[in-house]
């Protein structure tokens, strides 16, 4: 192989982060010659309409094309750039271009999490790279610390605020005291969040995120489908303002921790809101950003945040991932030199231990607060802290908690108990606290 031919791309894909890489492609070709030694050029786009007007500008000499075999097939391609998002499309496209001996560059994030195990044996198995930054956390290099810079490490836990529409809401909740409602239009008017947000404030892409990145900190699968998830949806500005009068404030995390003996790990793994100190670097992620800390035995906490999304932010990690390829770079494509990674054994949401925040809307009616703390204790919970606050004009008040540690299960029943006996006025709401 020459070394200084062109690395031809065929990207299928020409939107928001397709149009960044053209524009990186053509702004930064000078550096991309010299970080690599030869230039990258992108041959064809795969697009549903070769027609349509865009804003983007194409590439020179680049074609526009809506058939996928045009690139998969083109024996000049040697890199296909797959940013098409969903599954089964996306999966065929990359399918067929490893059979054709073409190196894959990802940001398909649901792809990789859902069904991505196949892909990575194939490319294993045919010895083409299958690299994935911009799948996770936008502009910051996670994928290549966890498969390479801490690859002496063994992990111990990861925490991240993987979704920038869901922080932005949040803090505009925190800082600037909106309800829920008001915050998420916001978000919807400045363009963070879809027409559907139900992705990112139901937690699903976190939990996508999550799920490469468990796969690259232990080497294990640990199954989308297996993941505790839940969003932000019943997140009121009153949980906001308890929060922070306790010193925290709420985020949504994807979070695993290793419980396991050294050597075997047991993976506790989840996808929740939480409270955060405010004193710590994860209270403290503002507005449409991505932060992840992780935790290994030789590096101790490190702490990584930035841009998680956008144009060129993305764009900047899939020219990564090709300037990487144009190198010849074939790193393993997991972080693991394994055909095949094991189950991961997983902790039961019932089992983890953590302190919790609990509200309660309850009668302002005397003998309340005693039947209420009867039901934490008659399950073992140990409460730390509680303020009551009367609400005016309100028949309901809200009981507020803080637990020692307990476990999830303890916490479920004694609030369940509490519902069954008639307390609650509305259902109770329980986060964990970090």
């Amino acid at each position: 192989m020459q070394d200084n031919k062109p690395l031809v791309v065929g990207l299928a894909g020409f939107g928001t982060v397709g149009g960044g890489l053209c524009r990186l492609l053509r702004e930064n070709a000078d550096l991309v010659r010299r970080r690599c030694g030869r230039d990258i050029r992108i041959k064809t786009i795969l697009v549903r309409n070769a027609n349509k007007i865009r804003e983007v500008e194409t590439p020179a000499g680049a074609a526009l094309v809506e058939d996928a075999a045009k690139i998969y097939a083109d024996p000049e391609i040697d890199v296909v750039c797959e940013l098409m998002g969903g599954i089964k499309p996306a999966k065929d496209l990359i399918d067929k271009a490893l059979e054709h001996g073409k190196d894959i560059v990802s940001a398909n994030k649901a792809l990789l999490a859902e069904d991505g195990l196949g892909l990575f044996r194939k490319a294993r198995k045919l010895g083409r790279a299958l690299r994935y930054e911009a799948s996770v956390a936008g502009a910051i290099p996670i994928v290549e610390i966890l498969r390479e810079s801490m690859s002496g490490n063994r992990i111990t836990s990861l925490i991240g605020i993987l979704n920038g529409t869901s922080n932005y809401i949040l803090w505009e909740m925190t800082a600037g005291g909106l309800d829920f409602a008001t915050a998420l239009q916001q978000a919807h008017d400045l363009g963070y969040a879809e027409a559907d947000p139900s992705l990112d404030i139901d937690g699903i892409d976190t939990a996508h995120k999550l799920t490469i990145l468990i796969r690259l900190a232990f080497g294990i699968d640990y199954p989308f489908s297996s993941l505790y998830v839940r969003g932000i949806r019943d997140v009121s500005a009153l949980d906001i303002r308890f929060a922070g009068e306790f010193g925290y404030n709420i985020k949504l995390i994807g979070q695993v921790r290793d419980v396991g003996e050294e050597g075997a790990p047991r993976l506790e793994a989840g996808v929740f809101p939480a409270l955060a100190p405010k004193p710590s670097l994860m209270a403290n992620v503002r507005g449409a950003v991505n932060a992840v800390r992780v935790d290994g035995n030789a590096s101790g906490p490190l702490f990584f945040n930035g841009a998680g999304a956008g144009a060129l932010p993305t764009a900047g990690s899939v020219l990564s991932d090709l300037i990487a390829i144009a190198r010849y770079d074939r790193a393993c494509n997991t972080g693991y030199d394994d055909s095949g990674l094991k189950k991961a054994d997983i902790v039961p949401r019932a089992e983890w231990n953590a302190t919790y925040y609990a509200r309660v809307m309850v009668d302002d009616a005397p003998g309340v607060l005693r039947d209420i703390s009867g039901c934490m204790a008659a399950h073992g919970v140990s409460v730390a802290q509680m303020i009551q606050k009367t609400e005016t004009g309100q028949h309901a008040v809200p009981l507020v908690f803080m637990t020692h540690e307990t476990t999830d299960l303890a916490m479920e029943n004694a609030l369940k108990m509490a519902a069954k006996k008639g307390l609650l006025r509305e259902p109770a709401m329980c986060m964990r606290v970090l």
